[in-house]
């Protein structure tokens, strides 16, 4: 299956998705860095289509997944949106993510923070703004924690 038809195929599965909780919105589709990026509108239902702690939200993507492996996709890698939730909370996260960075600097101490991945790579992201910072990650699965520390350390 090719990218342009791996793309279709996203879209699609998400529409067919929220098509199930009786949402009518449009879907956004874009293709950046190897990721299929599928955008839905708002609507009065974003709070079911997020779920708490954006549970519902990444099954969906999830789901997704799965289907475009099933059919051996030429891109698997999709990352779904519901109302700009995760772009917004990203920028959120960004803007915590610098402050840590000032108190790392100030203190000289090493600050862990427990994230998922997807908010790790946020985090990554930011401090590469920084030259006298650096990020890494330890452990594995649950227990990965994201490290911000001085580049000197």
């Amino acid at each position: 299956m090719s990218q342009q038809e791996s793309i279709a195929l996203a879209q699609r599965t998400v529409q067919d998705i929220i098509s199930f909780f009786e949402v009518n919105v449009d879907t956004d589709v874009s293709f950046e860095d190897g990721v299929i990026n599928v955008s839905v509108g708002t609507s009065e239902l974003n709070s079911l289509l997020i779920g708490r702690n954006a549970e519902t939200l990444r099954s969906i993507q999830s789901i997704v997944a799965s289907v475009l492996r099933n059919h051996d996709a030429e891109v698997q890698r999709v990352n779904v949106d519901v109302a700009d939730y995760k772009k917004q909370r990203a920028e959120k996260l960004a803007e915590k993510a610098r402050g840590w960075i000032e108190e790392v600097r100030s203190t000289g101490d090493s600050y862990v923070a427990d994230l998922n991945a997807a908010d790790r790579r946020v985090v990554h992201q930011v401090a590469t703004e920084y030259s006298d910072i650096r990020t890494f990650s330890e452990g594995e699965g649950r227990e990965r924690r994201l490290i911000i520390a001085q580049a000197s350390s």
